[in-house]
């Protein structure tokens, strides 16, 4: 999936059984970002429930998954149901998925 990203370009790869993802499931999700800097990332629901992050963000040094920028592997268990905004942030980048969980 590509992201929508201001200074950046962002692309997800999502590791899962089906979309939409299951909710209680562990996910991982690779994603590939330019810019510079750490990566920190969050998931929130609309009413501000936040996805629990079991792992990550883990820098990759080399995959065959050819997408621009810098590669991290993050783990995210989604609690309930809805549309979750998935928000990405370097020092120079930042940008958002959605992803939808049943």
């Amino acid at each position: 999936m590509r992201g929508t990203a201001r200074d950046a370009e962002l692309w997800g790869l999502i590791f899962a059984k089906a979309l939409p993802l299951d909710r209680g499931d562990e996910v991982k999700i690779v994603w590939r970002m330019t810019g510079d800097g750490p990566l920190e990332v969050k998931a929130t629901l609309p009413d501000g429930t936040s996805a629990k992050r079991a792992w990550g963000p883990e820098e990759h040094s080399g995959s065959s998954w050819r997408r621009p920028g810098d590669e991290w592997g993050t783990g995210f268990v989604f609690p309930k149901p809805g549309c979750w905004k998935v928000e990405l942030t370097r020092t120079r980048g930042s940008g958002y998925v959605w992803l939808s969980v049943r």
